[in-house]
């Protein structure tokens, strides 16, 4: 028998119980011990939640989202023992070998993700998309939350300030435990404020890496670059060019520009520094140590990363973690950061698997 969800992913409660109960059924496990929960392919409305008042722009428009196919996700996020299983070695603040990896970067979860699939077990492992995360995370639920905040999730409120071993509070309807709470998780978007007005509305990827002006994310992704509080003091953005600007018109606009991300690019790495708080909260001490390697401006207006000189854009991260407060454990929140080498120690993760076909 199939269980389909309604269009808008807004289905009984009965019927989620059946779901709940024959997705349990389809959980599976691999060598390294993670288990995998399979997801139904299905429709439902991804970003603000109807009535969430602590919505900000980048959580809007609200939009139907296609997920074309099934697909298996972490039963849990990726956890201390299993991090060393791979790569011999644990990074995390709050050491407990069932407690959630933390302090990764999201080039340190590739590595990872890298020597998993060298393992050839016929499944091929990667990051969720954000499109994939809420999905899974919502559970057919069109709340904020995936049930009373206490039950379900470890934050600010109810953590004692630290990370707990997963699995201890109440699934959500689709048997994921954890997808608030705990800790956030990179997913394997790259950030807009602006992508969801205009993403695909099956099976959404995320924008690509681009220079200022093209499509996708590069320094000029808009004000605010996924920091909480809406748009950022300081400069006003440049005014727009006049039909039919020369070619020096045109290249003095982009030197104004330039330099003007380079005034903000240093008031960003001074809020690093000093503590100041990116988007989620900002980076407490104990908690990750200092940000390692944030995106650099690259000589043709890139954002680039320090540890491989390669192009790249704002790495995101979906859930909330155990240092944050209610209004950020909404499954609607987002939050960027500089580079993909930055670590916090309120970010793990959790995988996708896909079978390999011969």
């Amino acid at each position: 028998m199939k269980y389909k969800l309604s269009r808008v992913a807004v289905v009984s409660v009965p019927v989620l119980t059946v779901l709940m109960l024959n997705l349990y059924a389809q959980t599976s496990k691999n060598t390294l011990g993670i288990e995998f929960v399979k997801i139904p392919a299905g429709e439902f409305m991804m970003g603000c939640s109807t009535g969430d008042t602590n919505c900000i722009p980048d959580e809007t428009p609200r939009h139907r989202v296609r997920i074309a196919k099934s697909f298996e996700i972490g039963k849990y996020e990726v956890t201390q023992a299993q991090w060393a299983g791979v790569l011999q070695s644990n990074p995390s603040n709050n050491k407990g070998d069932n407690r959630p990896v933390e302090s990764v970067s999201k080039l340190d979860v590739q590595e990872f993700i890298a020597k998993l699939n060298a393992r050839n077990d016929g499944y091929r492992y990667r990051l969720p998309t954000e499109a994939e995360w809420e999905y899974a995370a919502r559970a057919g639920m069109e709340t904020p939350y995936s049930g009373p905040l206490d039950q379900v999730a470890w934050y600010a409120t109810n953590s004692e300030d630290e990370t707990h071993p997963v699995g201890q509070k109440r699934p959500n309807a689709w048997g994921l435990y954890d997808v608030q709470g705990n800790v956030r998780e990179w997913v394997s978007d790259f950030y807009s404020d602006n992508y969801y007005s205009e993403s695909p509305s099956t099976d959404p990827t995320g924008p690509t890496v681009a220079l200022r002006g093209g499509p996708g994310v590069g320094p000029g992704v808009g004000p605010g670059r996924g920091f909480r509080g809406g748009p950022r003091g300081g400069n006003p953005p440049p005014a727009p060019l006049p039909p039919g600007a020369t070619p020096q018109q045109q290249i003095d606009a982009l030197r104004q520009e330039v330099q003007q991300l380079r005034q903000e690019l240093q008031q960003l790495r001074n809020e690093v520094a000093g503590g100041g708080p990116p988007r989620g909260g900002p980076p407490l001490p104990g908690r990750g140590g200092p940000p390692q390697g944030p995106a650099i401006i690259g000589p043709d207006g890139q954002l680039v990363d320090p540890f491989d000189g390669l192009p790249t854009g704002l790495p995101v991260a979906r859930g909330g973690g155990w240092d944050q407060t209610a209004a950020f454990q909404r499954v609607s929140a987002r939050y960027s950061y500089y580079g993909p080498t930055l670590r916090f120690g309120d970010i793990g993760f959790r995988l996708v698997r896909e079978a390999l076909t011969p």
